[in-house]
């Protein structure tokens, strides 16, 4: 049952705090091989006690002045996977439920039954920290169903579209057409067929990876009581990638990464656009995408929720 685990991260200080919350809460720590990708000041490598419970735990550091971007920093760490059954990205700063794990595995060996290229992703519960201890927030009974926010549009320039989750009652997984690029359990096989694009920067991430895998015959799950929750950015200095103090010193701004990136996105939803292996799949067309989701790339139609 061994699972990949990618995890980018940017000058987080819950790191490896997130590594040893999976490696405690899960039914089979020796399953677990870790890719990390460390943008940061310095290096700090696994403390040992991580290194000894994990399977592996695969660690390169880069200064956060030469960092691309997410994409970029999440296709090096996908890079790392060695054929393991089980792919796992997350962010640097998640918890998790007992036997994790064992649960995400046997959701995703039911939905398999019915489609092999099985993926299950949400926008996770979220946890806070109270008093200086974390707190997880479940949602008991519900799936995490990720939409389009309400009055969304597609532009003529960009693609991006603000997505949400709504909590819905749910007693099985809900079938669903986007993905959340910080918690995303699925196969191995999923990296090899829809490999993470690296000149993607930020914004349209999600859309990208939700659209090619769909088109690639990949189906998108949301579970109810997902075992992993999220810490969300509620203005606490976390840094960021795109800050104007440590982008100065960059010798790419991230500006011209994400003009680039949207120009690649443009490509690949409006124009249907030959990228090779970070184009869309034959199994299944835009078109057969716009009836599923209500998301009309090519005539920038979205019928967004009320």
């Amino acid at each position: 049952m061994s699972i990949f685990i990618s995890i980018a991260a940017y000058r987080d200080p819950r790191l490896w705090l997130t590594v040893a919350d999976a490696l405690e809460q899960a039914a089979d720590p020796g399953a677990l091989r870790f890719a990390v990708v460390d943008q940061s000041d310095a290096p700090a490598e696994p403390p040992a006690e991580l290194a000894r419970r994990a399977g592996a735990i695969h660690y390169l550091h880069l200064h956060h002045r030469f960092s691309r971007g997410p994409c970029w920093a999440r296709s090096i760490a996908a890079s790392y996977c060695q054929g393991e059954p089980y792919f796992l990205q997350v962010d640097a700063h998640m918890l998790f439920d007992r036997h994790w794990d064992r649960l995400l595995v046997e959701q995703l060996e039911a939905l398999s039954a019915r489609n092999p290229r099985a993926i299950v992703s949400t926008y996770p519960a979220p946890f806070e920290m109270v008093d200086g201890q974390a707190v997880r927030r479940p949602l008991p009974g519900h799936a995490l169903v990720l939409e389009p926010q309400p009055g969304v549009a597609l532009g003529a320039d960009s693609p991006v579209l603000a997505f949400r989750s709504r909590a819905v009652p749910a007693r099985g997984a809900l079938p669903g057409f986007h993905v959340g690029a910080g918690c995303l359990f699925t196969r191995s096989a999923l990296i090899a067929e829809v490999p993470y694009d690296p000149w993607l920067y930020f914004h349209g991430e999600e859309q990208n990876l939700a659209v090619r895998a769909w088109t690639h015959g990949w189906d998108i799950h949301h579970v109810p009581d997902l075992p992993i929750y999220h810490l969300y950015h509620r203005g606490d200095g976390r840094p960021v990638h795109w800050a104007e103090g440590d982008d100065a010193a960059r010798p790419t701004r991230w500006w011209d990464l994400e003009r680039a990136s949207q120009a690649r996105l443009r490509a690949l939803l409006y124009d249907n656009a030959y990228l090779g292996a970070y184009g869309l799949g034959r199994a299944r067309s835009l078109q057969q995408f716009a009836e599923h989701s209500g998301i009309d790339y090519p005539n920038r139609i979205c019928r967004a929720p009320d």
